[in-house]
């Protein structure tokens, strides 16, 4: 009987796998100027490197919905709505998503209990927000939605127009619901380093480009907005190993305790308890409600 593969071989392999998909994809976004056939050969290649990646760490993150320090009591209402980065793939604990993060954090700072709910969904791109929405309870009120996504829509090339409007229409749902909204921009997906040079470029600047979009967007939509990249980036520029989870493209424990310190100062604005952001927050230009 053979040998279980090592650690060590199992990573090697899934960061050769996040490569390819990754770099197709950035080859996708850079082949403006090629003629009609050798676009149509890079989009096949990158849709055949998609599906090489599979999904090593499976689709389903670890739940953390329930109330958080519950012996506090006036429960906040905090939504997270997204992809994988805001339903916490890459975690091996509730407590260590997101979601769980930021509950913690706010109820320590407000020293209320924290009732999470997750809408975000493995996989999701900025159309699917809506139907997120969409399977909430109809009575359901939350009083602060922390939205991050937009990684799903840089590598399966969808056009930052398309996915700026999407992001609106679902800010805008929210706030007709009374809920205030923090907006967390694409992540840089330059930080991949298993990605060579110089397609590990292109996709940082497809990426950047969306988060500059949506952090314009956002603002102008009525709700906060934090750069992920300036803001969290740093970190995984510097400690890779620590921030990134096993597959080397969802952040780890430690990655996402880094995200939800980051997020934090706008959630509290958003909720009126805090008046000051750091840098690489921006305050809604519309007025609450």
């Amino acid at each position: 009987m053979p040998d279980a593969p090592s650690t060590t071989h199992v990573r090697s392999t899934r960061n050769r796998l996040v490569a390819v998909g990754v770099a197709a994809a950035a080859v996708g976004a850079a082949t403006g100027g090629l003629g009609i056939g050798a676009r149509e050969l890079l989009h096949r290649q990158a849709d055949h490197a998609r599906r090489l990646i599979g999904k090593p760490l499976g689709e389903v993150a670890p739940d953390a919905d329930r109330t958080w320090k519950k012996s506090y009591g006036d429960p906040v209402q905090l939504l997270l709505l997204g992809d994988s980065i805001a339903a916490g793939l890459g975690a091996d604990r509730p407590k260590e998503t997101l979601g769980g993060r930021l509950a913690k954090g706010l109820a320590k700072a407000t020293h209320r209990s924290v009732r999470l709910r997750t809408g975000a969904v493995v996989g999701s791109e900025s159309s699917m927000l809506t139907a997120q929405l969409a399977r909430l309870p109809a009575s359901y009120r939350a009083d602060v939605a922390v939205i991050i996504v937009g990684g799903n829509d840089v590598t399966h090339r969808v056009p930052v127009a398309d996915s700026v409007k999407h992001l609106e229409e679902a800010i805008a749902l929210l706030r007709e619901r009374g809920t205030a909204v923090v907006v967390g921009t694409c992540p840089d997906l330059g930080l991949l380093r298993p990605v060579p040079q110089p397609l590990r470029a292109l996709g940082s600047r497809a990426s950047r480009q969306l988060a500059a979009a949506q952090m314009t967007a956002a603002v102008a939509a009525g709700a906060h907005a934090v750069s992920l990249a300036h803001c969290v980036g740093p970190f995984f520029i510097t400690n890779p190993d620590e921030m990134f989870s096993l597959d080397r493209f969802h952040p780890s424990a430690l990655g996402y305790k880094r995200t939800a310190k980051a997020m934090l100062p706008s959630v509290l604005a958003a909720l009126g308890v805090a008046e000051q952001v750091p840098f690489g927050h921006r305050a809604p230009a519309l007025p609450p409600g």
